[in-house]
C-alpha cells in the first residue's frame, strides 16, 4: 500500500499482550522502512514498549483519554497518521480514530463497532483459533502487505529489543559469574494459572546451591505473600517490589534463566533470548499454542492431557501437576 508513512498500532492491553505485539512494529519496519511507527498503549507498558527498536514514539492512552474529545482528535491529527491497527479492540479508540480522519482504519469483523469506524476489516477470531497471539496480531497487517502467516521462528527476529536501560549497580551485584542466575516469578496478579508456592519451594530445594544463583520476583504486593518462600530457604534474593520496570527488564537481560506461568515477565524473558520456561496448563483458549513464549530459547512445560477446565483458577489441577522434574529438565536441558 503506497502512501503509508505514519504507522499507529493500538493496544491498550497488559504487558504480556503488548510484548506479542511489538513483533508487528518489526514487520512494519520491514515493509515500510522510511515509516514512523507510533504505539499507542498504557503507562505502565511504556517501558517495554520502549525496549523495541522498531517504535519511534510512544502514545499514552491514559494521558490521551483524560483529555476532551475535540483534544484528542487534534492531538492524533497533528501526528499526521495514515494508518492505525487495532489490535486490541477498544471502542471508543475505534471511534476516536474515525473522528480524527485516519485514512486507513485497520480492524476485525466480530466487532460490530469496527463495521463503521473502520475502512479495512479482517476477519479473524481469536478465541476458537489454532495460531499463536503473535501471529494472529499479524493477520491485521495482510491489508499494508504483510504475508498471510509467520512462523514462531521468523517472528522471533521481529522483536527489535535492543533499546535498554543501564543496569543500576545495586542489582546487578547480587549476579554470580560462576552460577547460572535464576529468576523465579511464582505469581501472576491472576492473569494466569499459578503453579504454586509449594511447588516453587521444592523447586528451589531441588536447585543446587552451587550451581544456581536464585532470584524471587514479583510486586510488592506479591512479595507479601512469598514470605514462605525466604523463610525456608535463606539463600534467595528478593527482587519483589525493588526494581522499576525499566530495571527489572534490564536485570532479565542479564539473568540465564526465568522460570514462571504465562505473564509478563516470561514474555519479555524470551524475547530478550534469554531460557524463559513457562508453566502451562493444556486447556483452550489459554493452552501454550496460543501463548507460549517466542523465542530461541523459550520452553513450555506443560502436562499432557486433556483439560476441560478447572473452573476457579486457584485449584487448578492441571497447572500443579507440573512435576519438579519436569520443571528441572527443562532448566538443565
Amino acid at each position: 500500500m503506497k502512501g503509508i508513512k505514519n504507522i499507529l498500532i493500538s493496544r491498550a492491553d497488559s504487558i504480556g499482550d503488548v510484548v506479542l505485539t511489538l513483533p508487528m512494529a518489526g514487520v512494519l519496519k520491514k515493509l515500510f522502512p522510511q515509516s514512523t511507527i507510533f504505539f499507542l498503549g498504557k503507562n505502565y507498558t511504556r517501558d517495554v514498549i520502549a525496549m523495541s527498536k522498531h517504535v519511534d514514539e510512544f502514545i499514552s492512552w491514559d494521558d490521551l483519554s483524560s483529555k476532551n474529545i475535540s483534544e484528542q482528535i487534534e492531538e492524533l491529527k497533528n501526528k499526521k497518521i495514515d494508518c492505525m491497527v487495532h489490535v486490541f479492540p477498544k471502542k471508543e479508540i475505534a471511534l476516536l480514530g474515525k473522528k480524527a480522519q485516519i485514512p486507513v482504519r485497520i480492524g476485525t469483523t466480530n466487532r460490530m463497532y469496527h463495521w463503521f469506524s473502520c475502512n479495512k476489516l479482517i476477519k479473524l477470531s481469536r478465541k476458537n483459533s489454532d495460531l499463536h497471539e503473535a501471529q494472529l496480531n499479524l493477520k491485521l497487517l495482510v491489508p499494508l502487505g504483510a504475508n498471510e502467516n509467520y512462523s514462531l521462528k521468523e517472528i522471533e527476529e521481529f522483536y527489535g529489543f535492543e533499546k535498554l536501560m543501564p543496569p543500576e549497580e545495586k542489582f546487578s551485584s547480587h549476579l554470580s559469574k560462576e552460577k547460572k542466575n535464576i529468576i523465579l516469578h511464582p505469581r501472576s496478579k491472576g492473569s494466569a494459572r499459578e503453579w504454586g508456592l509449594e511447588n516453587f519451594s521444592k523447586l528451589i530445594s531441588a536447585l543446587p546451591k552451587d550451581k544456581f544463583n536464585i532470584f524471587i520476583s514479583g510486586t510488592a504486593e506479591e512479595g507479601k505473600d512469598l514470605g514462605s518462600l525466604f523463610k525456608e530457604h535463606s539463600h534467595l534474593t528478593d527482587l519483589t517490589g525493588k526494581l522499576s520496570l525499566s530495571q527489572f527488564i534490564s536485570f532479565i537481560a542479564q539473568a540465564d534463566i526465568l522460570v514462571a506461568a504465562s505473564t509478563g515477565p516470561l514474555h519479555i524473558a524470551a524475547a530478550l533470548q534469554k531460557k524463559a520456561i513457562g508453566l502451562f496448563v493444556p486447556m483452550r483458549p489459554i493452552h501454550p499454542g496460543r501463548w507460549a513464549p517466542i523465542g530461541k530459547n523459550a520452553k513450555v512445560v506443560v502436562i499432557n492431557k486433556n483439560c476441560d477446565g478447572c473452573k476457579v483458577a486457584a485449584e487448578c489441577a492441571c497447572i500443579k501437576e507440573i512435576s519438579v522434574e519436569m520443571v528441572l529438565k527443562a532448566i538443565n536441558e
